[in-house]
């Protein structure tokens, strides 16, 4: 019996004159965690595409378990024992957890029975790998990390023993990703082979055996994670050295800066009665970072949602860039950008960006009125491509297509295109939600040192991101979020995770911040 549970030989695909997979090899051996990494647009979504499925290879040949396979479809994927979770769950949000994970393996026409058949064989998954959950919850209104359960438990009832995971924590939070981790374990302590997907190298050297390295649709490195570091692994990605780079200000901040960004007692209730966001008062002024951290669904969403004028509040006012807003008189994202407000949201695919439209499209959104993309009513198309060209060569957003579907770029250029949109513009404000989330190393670098520009150019900025090694290294002063309530301040040279873990969890007696 082979060692390996699939191997890779010879792989290449084409997208026209785009080679995004060129001469692969890779080896998966049985009962191991797999990472594999790379920069955005590299060619590793490519290549776990052609496995399970939805490509085919122009050239080259699969094997599973040590004989060659004929995947032309996810169907023969799962026939053959793979299982994938997709960065993107593929879930009825209106459904339950039952139907969702029996929806596609149906043995009978109509749900029901199957759902009755299934609840034993899904209970006893659950208890022997550790994935308790209500098979009878409403999958939308579960939390990411119980989301993403249903997709294990999915791949689990097709009898999947090699399981791919894209990118599985770009949406978690840091107590959900230790948890998927820890399931992660559990699966292959039982035998399954776990093909991961990241770009956060250090989720590879905690939770990996083996990792392979793809750069611009080439493997270039497989290495026993054991005997390598981030460092190497950085900069294999990249083709490159990489140094830690240190953001911290140039000159103190100007304590008499102009405040662009003034909250007085906001709040913000849903028609339930819960408060999203419970007497909020800060302020951010010109040539600040001020950093906003938090366990997902505290309150950071909703503020960013409040200020770019896209939920109006239930109380209180703010001032933004010199505009009053109040309830009853609130401006809205339209009127926000004419006043150099920029917003880059958090969710790219329902907020950022539409997935059928094209770059070119997709670049303009929310700039189409502009008088230089329009004449006589009608759209300059070619106005419009130069600066999409711009745009991605600025951000290097791969490949360069103006022409290409939105849909078709990696999670990763996805957040390069719309973070290019909104940075070039220049703004006095900019409200950022989640900056990096799905972003490679050297395509962090790159943002990092755009927003530090933008602050040393006197931009306001208020950046909400899960990852407090962002905050900790961008931000100039950091508050956290808890219950929708702002639960304390520190400022930079202060901040360490104990502290802001402390304080994220309100296990803390730090007083409420003092307004600067």
């Amino acid at each position: 019996m082979t060692e390996y549970a699939l191997e890779l030989r010879g792989i290449t695909k084409r997208f026209g004159a785009v080679v995004a997979n060129r001469d692969i090899d890779l080896a998966v051996r049985r009962g191991c965690i797999h990472g594999i990494v790379g920069e955005n647009g590299a060619g590793k979504s490519t290549l776990m595409s052609i496995l399970y499925g939805f490509y085919q290879a122009d050239e080259g040949d699969i094997f599973i378990r040590g004989a060659p396979a004929n995947i032309h479809g996810s169907q023969d994927a799962i026939a053959a024992g793979i299982g994938m979770v997709h960065q993107h769950f593929m879930l009825v949000d209106t459904f339950s957890v039952l139907e969702n994970v029996v929806l596609g393996a149906e043995t009978r026409r109509l749900l029901e029975p199957n759902t009755r058949n299934a609840r034993a064989e899904l209970a006893r998954l659950a208890e022997e790998y550790g994935l308790a959950i209500d098979v009878d919850a409403i999958t939308g209104q579960l939390p990411v990390g119980e989301q993403q359960r249903v997709e294990i438990l999915k791949a689990l009832y097709r009898h999947a023993d090699i399981l791919i995971l894209d990118e599985p924590t770009g949406v978690l939070t840091p107590q959900e990703a230790d948890q998927l981790f820890r399931v992660l374990r559990s699966l292959k302590e039982r035998g399954v082979t776990v093909i991961l997907i990241t770009h956060k190298l250090r989720e590879i050297i905690d939770v990996t055996d083996d990792v392979s390295v793809l750069r611009l649709g080439q493997m270039v490195a497989h290495r026993h994670t054991s005997e390598t570091s981030m460092q190497e692994l950085a900069e294999l990605m990249v083709g490159r050295s990489l140094v830690e780079t240190d953001y911290s200000r140039r000159e103190a901040l100007n304590a008499d800066a102009p405040v662009a960004i003034d909250v007085h007692d906001l709040a913000l209730q849903t028609a339930s009665g819960a408060m999203r966001l419970d007497g909020v008062d800060l302020q951010v002024r010109r040539g600040e970072i001020l950093g906003v951290a938090g366990v997902a669904g505290n309150g950071q969403s909703a503020l960013l949602e409040v200020l770019s004028g896209m939920v109006a509040p239930t109380a209180g006012r703010f001032v933004i860039n010199g505009r009053e807003a109040k309830p009853d008189d609130m401006p809205d994202p339209s009127e926000m950008r004419a006043l150099r407000i920029n917003h880059v949201p958090e969710d790219r695919l329902k907020l950022g960006l539409i997935k059928a439209f094209t770059a070119a499209e997709s670049s303009l959104l929310g700039y189409q009125r502009a008088e230089k993309f329009n004449w006589r009513g009608f759209l300059r198309l070619d106005v419009i491509k130069d600066l999409c060209e711009s745009l991605m060569q600025g951000f290097d957003v791969r490949p360069v297509n103006p022409k290409l579907r939105s849909a078709s770029f990696s999670g990763g250029n996805q957040q390069k295109l719309i973070l290019a949109r909104e940075l070039d513009k220049e703004p006095d404000v900019l409200l950022v939600g989640q900056p990096t989330r799905g972003v490679d190393i050297g395509a962090i670098e790159l943002i990092h040192e755009r927003l530090v520009a933008m602050r040393d150019a006197g931009c306001a900025i208020l950046l909400v991101s899960v990852e407090l090694d962002e905050i900790m290294a961008l931000a100039d002063r950091i508050v956290v979020m808890y219950e929708g309530k702002i639960v304390g301040e520190v400022a930079k040279a202060d901040a360490d995770k104990a502290t802001l873990g402390l304080m994220m969890a309100n296990a803390h007696n730090i007083a409420q911040p003092v307004r600067s």
